[in-house]
């Protein structure tokens, strides 16, 4: 079975995650609806459960946006991981599990919005489409959302086999590593005004060359004051 050392920069972005077996092809997400300084036991439960399970990373997901931005930059750095098991509650929100599911289903359209999900902020503006695209071709979706952690356990488990079982209705078994090299990259910008944001890469192309421009007047106006 092939696997694959990761990107030397993995996990590229940080997180409210811990880090386990590089070589796992699973990695678990726990929908998180509460503050981070009053996370649940229950919920700290089922992370810890993930990554003691032998999972690459196990950690919570908050928001539709830039906290699924942050999940794809970490697991397309690491070819290792081929399920995402996702678990835990659902947002009345951000509808962080509705929107993890529609993007591996749906993917993103030409607003970089994520295709029929019910999410308001499912926007993915910081990320490049190649690593959306990586994301989608690389995982299969393992759903235990409103599971206990025997059952996160058990997925993590049959993730690991070498001939399929079934689980929860899916054959599941560890296909080796996905055949194209790691990507890494951290978000280009933190979104604040999803509204005021480029709607596509030409807009973000041109933004940027905005910036640019803007900081080259800014050194040749502090030139000429001094």
């Amino acid at each position: 079975m092939r696997k694959v050392p990761p990107h030397p920069e993995y996990p590229p972005e940080e997180g409210r995650y811990l880090r386990g077996n590089d070589y796992s092809p699973a990695a678990v997400i726990i929908i998180l609806t509460y503050d981070a300084e009053a996370i649940p036991p229950e919920i700290e439960k089922l992370v810890r459960t993930g990554v003691e399970s032998g999972a690459a990373l196990s950690g919570t997901l908050q928001t539709a946006n830039i906290g699924i931005e942050k999940v794809i930059c970490n697991i397309v750095a690491n070819p290792n991981i081929r399920y995402l098991i996702l678990g835990g509650p659902e947002s009345d929100g951000h509808k962080t599990g509705d929107a993890i599911k529609a993007l591996l289903k749906n993917g993103v359209d030409e607003k970089k919005r994520i295709i029929d999900t019910t999410g308001l902020t499912a926007v993915l503006h910081n990320v490049p489409d190649e690593f959306i695209q990586r994301f989608r071709e690389q995982l299969t979706l393992v759903d235990c959302q409103f599971q206990d952690e025997d059952v996160i356990r058990k997925a993590v488990w049959s993730c690991f086999q070498e001939n399929p079982v079934e689980f929860r209705g899916q054959m599941l078994f560890d296909p080796g590593a996905f055949p194209e090299p790691p990507l890494s990259g951290k978000l280009t910008w933190k979104v604040t005004q999803p509204w005021s944001e480029p709607g596509d890469d030409k807009e973000r192309a041109a933004k940027q060359k905005a910036l640019e421009l803007i900081e080259r007047l800014k050194k040749k106006q502090g030139n000429a004051g001094s």
